[in-house]
């Protein structure tokens, strides 16, 4: 029995046991809605109709049983859909997305750019905080998205659409014992404090776990939860930031970013949506603007699972990486990275 032998049931009856008007108000063909009838009466054991010959002359009781019943059925079913709409339609009008400030600062502003030209309606509330956190409001249904990043290529969650890859860096003053280097040690890095995010104190942090493996203690000066932040003791001389260097702007021409993809592994910055509800059209939209390399086909097939088929694969070693283009060395002034490149390329 299926909701449309239901419905077949009901347009009949609706339309007076006339088969051929019944077809017509559900767009079927008269033989075609015959089948499902004799379907329907052939799975359930009884007949719904009293026959005289080919046509239908009235409800048999145990039709008028079902019928009752169908009717209750399909106005749920339709609850259902209507709800489920709704959500797809607007999730309420409001969208909230949880990341950390440097994830929302530099990735966020085109994605919602675009999204509130498209949705002028939709009211977006971005909320900072850090993994962790970001993390927790997405289990209770606090935020609908939340935007992580990890060191590794394993997803953090069950529902994570890899968007983008990039390196860290090791932030200095110009006139900075290191600033005149074009690539720097772990040696050379253990000698001086560091300041970056309090991740960096954690026994599983993949910095600190590169110094254990090099013999090195790792000498913490400070630790922030804002790159801003961070980028402002480090011209203070509290010592060398690490970062993400899709933290760096055009505004940081009086600091140099050292590459450490020698030294530490590349992370991925995840897009994950609540797992509670279905996708609303605006948290769709959102992950095909963050994640323009994969296709809503391949987006739709990442969250369903199917990891690698179809045309735009979306493993996170396919997705594009936040490159740096280094400038030709001016003669009398310090060689520098340049800013990221606001164009993330792929390897």
């Amino acid at each position: 029995m299926t909701l449309t032998q239901l419905r077949t049931v009901l347009a009949i009856v609706d339309s007076g046991l006339n088969v051929t008007l019944a077809a017509e108000r559900i767009h079927a063909t008269q033989s075609g809605l015959s089948k499902q009838l004799r379907q329907l009466e052939s799975g359930l054991g009884f007949r719904l109709f009293k026959r005289r010959g080919k046509s239908l002359e009235a409800l048999t009781a145990e039709g008028q049983e079902v019928v009752t019943r169908a009717r209750r059925m399909i106005a749920e079913a339709e609850q259902i859909r209507a709800l489920s709409l709704s959500l797809k339609r607007d999730n309420g009008g409001v969208l909230s997305i949880t990341a950390s400030p440097t994830l929302a600062r530099s990735l966020l502003p085109n994605a919602l750019e675009a999204l509130a030209k498209e949705q002028p309606s939709l009211v977006v509330r971005v909320r900072h905080a850090s993994r962790v956190d970001a993390l927790a409001q997405l289990g209770t249904g606090e935020t609908d998205i939340a935007l992580v990043s990890t060191s590794t290529d394993s997803p953090p969650g069950p529902l994570a659409v890899p968007m983008l890859r990039w390196q860290r860096v090791a932030v200095v003053p110009r006139n900075h014992p290191l600033a005149e280097l074009r690539r720097v040690s772990l040696p050379q890095l253990a000698r001086h404090a560091l300041i970056s995010f309090e991740s960096m104190l954690d026994e599983r942090s993949s910095l600190r776990r590169a110094f254990n493996s090099a013999g090195f203690n790792l000498r913490v000066s400070c630790t922030a939860q804002d790159s801003d932040l961070i980028k402002s003791y480090v011209r203070q001389g509290m010592g060398v930031g690490i970062l993400a260097e899709l933290s760096m702007d055009e505004n940081d021409t009086d600091l140099v970013a050292l590459p450490l993809a020698h030294l530490l592994p590349t992370c991925t910055t995840w897009a994950m949506p609540r797992t509670d509800r279905a996708l609303s059209q605006p948290i769709e939209r959102l992950l095909g603007l963050l994640a323009p390399h994969g296709d809503r086909v391949a987006v739709r097939r990442w969250l369903a699972g199917d990891r690698r088929s179809g045309p735009s694969p979306m493993t996170p070693d396919s997705v594009p990486v936040w490159q740096y283009t280094r400038p030709a060395v001016t003669p009398g002034r310090n060689s520098n990275l340049s800013p990221v490149n606001a164009n993330p390329t792929h390897n």
